[in-house]
């Protein structure tokens, strides 16, 4: 077809769509939710403030807090059809984004979801809240019951971090942990057109549901080189021991050919701010695993500067994020669906967006096999 537009491999620098969500500025170490920068966000405010303002395009006022809060924590309560559900996934093992996948596909029929395209906005933004509240407590859930132990109910006083983090460790969290916890998922909400989010946002062109929107994004998400990370970087810092085998590590690993996980990012050139906020919140966490990871980072970006010179690869949020999520108390198979709790709330945001707008994304190939040919099959003898 010669009127295809040839795009660079992987969509780089090609816009899709139009949002008023948000974008990220790589060349400039920024990024932005609505007209808010997004680390000074969550330096100074709520997770929950910063749901209401992607879902209403504002911050909201005291009250509108409170009440919003309110309606989160009731909705985070899983319906009995899915707690059932729950505890027959748990029991068969797999990675736990894998198992809420299966868990939100039956939520359709449970919650009453009904495609997007036959609701009205209001109508959709309360499905789509609903979705996502309960998602922290589905996640908890399956990580408990299939470790024999019981669920815990969340708490409705608590924030939605803070009620997570308790589900989950079956304690009381600490508050400088939970607002840890809360600042990271805060700086994960959105980051623009990332694997998962555009993935969502086909699914909801086509008038799906909501489940059918998250399920299709946390698929996306499952995959090592977006959401799977934070784990990973762990891992490394585990691997490498003393900060002094750092830079021995790390020759070894590019001479192999394999990535340096938590360190480059496919839009940053310039360094991640949400790595330069995590790390501040690490360091007032404190510990030996918070001191060990400062001083590995630097003998490691001072390596890899080394390195590759004309290729900047700055720390970036997984490498704090898996640091503050193990000092938190959370296991580290929970690293990428914390990672889902938070962003879970951008899909529906974008999937709300790109209801709105009604078009169906639809793109084509270039093929570029062999030359096919018209007329009747000549099959081989």
């Amino acid at each position: 077809m010669s009127d295809l537009i040839d795009v660079p491999a992987g969509l780089n620098g090609v816009a899709v769509a139009e949002t008023t969500i948000g974008t990220v500025l790589g060349d400039e170490g920024f990024y932005h939710y609505r007209q808010y920068d997004a680390t000074e966000l969550a330096r100074t405010v709520t997770f929950e403030d910063v749901w209401y303002l992607l879902e209403q395009g504002r911050l909201p006022t005291s009250s509108e807090r409170e009440n919003f809060r309110a309606t989160l924590a009731a909705e985070r309560v899983v319906p009995a059809g899915l707690t059932d559900l729950v505890d027959v996934v748990a029991r068969t093992g797999g990675a736990p984004l894998a198992q809420l996948r299966t868990v939100l596909s039956a939520a359709s029929g449970v919650l009453g979801l009904r495609p997007l395209l036959d609701l009205e906005p209001d109508e959709r933004r309360v499905q789509a809240r609903r979705l996502a509240a309960i998602v922290p407590s589905v996640l908890a859930g399956l990580h408990r019951r299939s470790r024999g132990l019981d669920l815990v109910e969340p708490d409705p006083g608590s924030t939605h971090a803070g009620a997570y983090l308790r589900e989950v460790t079956g304690r009381e969290p600490d508050p400088a942990h939970e607002r840890a916890l809360e600042q990271y998922l805060m700086l994960t909400i959105d980051h623009g057109f990332n694997a998962s989010t555009f993935t969502g946002r086909v699914v909801a062109s086509t008038g799906a549901d909501i489940a059918d929107v998250v399920c299709a994004a946390i698929g996306a998400l499952a995959g090592p080189l977006h959401g799977g990370a934070p784990s990973r970087a762990l891992d490394a810092l585990d691997a490498i021991g003393r900060p002094d085998q750092a830079a021995d590590w790390v020759r070894e690993e590019v001479a192999a050919g394999r990535r340096i996980m938590g360190f480059g990012h496919a839009v940053y050139r310039a360094p991640d701010p949400r790595s330069a906020l995590l790390r501040e919140v690490a360091v007032e966490l404190g510990g030996p695993l918070v001191e060990r990871a400062v001083a590995t980072e630097t003998e490691i970006l001072v390596t890899l500067a080394g390195l590759k010179p004309d290729r900047p690869l700055p720390s970036n949020v997984e490498f704090y994020a898996g640091v503050i999520m193990e000092t938190v108390g959370l296991p580290r198979p929970m690293f990428t669906p914390t990672f889902a709790v938070s962003r879970t709330v951008g899909w529906v945001t974008h999937a709300l967006e790109q209801a709105a707008v009604g078009k169906l994304i639809r793109p084509a190939a270039r093929y570029v096999g062999p030359t096919p040919t018209r007329g009747r099959l000549a099959v081989p003898a």
